[in-house]
């Protein structure tokens, strides 16, 4: 609305802004083609991407407030609440997941051969970090599908804030006597095993840590719903993209994460229309990564032991 537009239909008259919001939802949500689009609303295809765009530009500059990582206590205290619900992890503040943005690039050009993915198809990076309603809260996105999971979280602002102790620093909580659980969040084995980001164990040999992974996996399976979700709904990257602007790709891809979240805040956190599989990489296998850290191996092993004496646990301020 804060910017004149003089686009218009086959028909001569001008587009409303609900138009113009409308050509781009349907070319988000659809990922049909833009000629196809225009056929169908009676717009030029180039009519068609202008809006699109223009739609993007709007949406980066006046709707980042939509995803954001929790700015209160009492925000916090209410995912970490809700997240325990689902199969008993205490303190937990988020799920971790990265999927691929598959794209169809001309293999006779080498310099996308960085885009190159494990599977053999040209690919752009999603990660993001879901609360259990499965809003994103936090995602960075862009990186070439030739990158491990582990890598791009590395080279992400969260994990810099995290090491540094500026995220995930709430409330410690007590789960017996002397052994504390700090705010962390939880990701599968491609991840590496940190202080503040709990993995899976690979070999399971005891009872506790078997129980650990059963919990891990309920938990973890939120993250995997709600990418399945964003791809399903906003099939524009739902894939493969056809000779995508790579430099525009991580902008439109980021809008989408707004508009899924949005979706959800309209649903009042009713999640009505899930997707009928939380598989959002399919033919993808599952990475491993080998690295840990003692620390983090400290606390995987104190909240598996916790679950096999079953007590409640206590909390207090850091």
């Amino acid at each position: 609305m804060a910017r004149q537009s003089n686009f218009t239909g086959s028909n001569g008259k001008p587009l409303s802004v609900t138009d113009q919001v409308a050509v781009a939802l349907r070319r988000l949500s659809s990922g049909e083609s833009l000629s196809n689009i225009g056929y169908l609303l009676g717009i030029n295809q180039s009519t068609v991407s202008q809006i699109t765009w223009r739609f993007v530009e709007a949406m980066e500059e006046r709707g980042l407030h939509h995803l954001c990582w929790p700015s209160t206590e009492a925000e916090m205290e209410e995912i970490k609440s809700n997240f325990e619900k689902i199969c008993g992890l205490p303190n937990c503040c988020g799920s971790i997941d990265t999927t691929h943005i598959v794209m169809r690039l001309p293999t006779v050009d080498h310099s996308n051969d960085v885009w190159i993915d494990r599977e053999k198809n040209h690919s752009m990076l999603l990660q993001a970090i879901v609360d259990p309603d499965m809003r994103l809260r936090d995602v960075i996105v862009g990186y070439p599908g030739s990158l491990s999971d582990a890598i791009v979280l590395q080279n992400s602002s969260f994990y810099k804030l995290s090491e540094e102790g500026k995220r995930l620093n709430g409330k410690k909580i007590e789960l017996q006597e002397g052994m504390e659980l700090g705010e962390y969040i939880i990701g599968d084995s491609g991840f590496p095993l940190l202080s503040w980001l709990l993995t899976p164990y690979q070999n399971a040999l005891s009872d506790h840590q078997a129980e650990f992974n059963k919990r891990h996996s309920a938990t973890q399976v939120v993250a995997q719903i709600a990418l399945a979700r964003l791809k399903e709904m906003w099939r524009i990257i739902h894939g493969p993209m056809w000779l995508p602007d790579k430099s525009r790709l991580p902008r439109i891809i980021f809008v989408c994460c707004l508009l899924h979240n949005i979706v959800i805040d309209m649903e009042h956190k009713g999640v009505d229309e899930l997707p009928s599989s939380h598989q959002h990489d399919t033919d993808y296998r599952q990475q491993i990564c080998e690295t840990v850290n003692k620390t983090g191996i400290a606390v995987r092993d104190n909240l598996s032991l916790f679950f096999s004496g079953k007590s409640s646990p206590s909390t207090h301020s850091s």
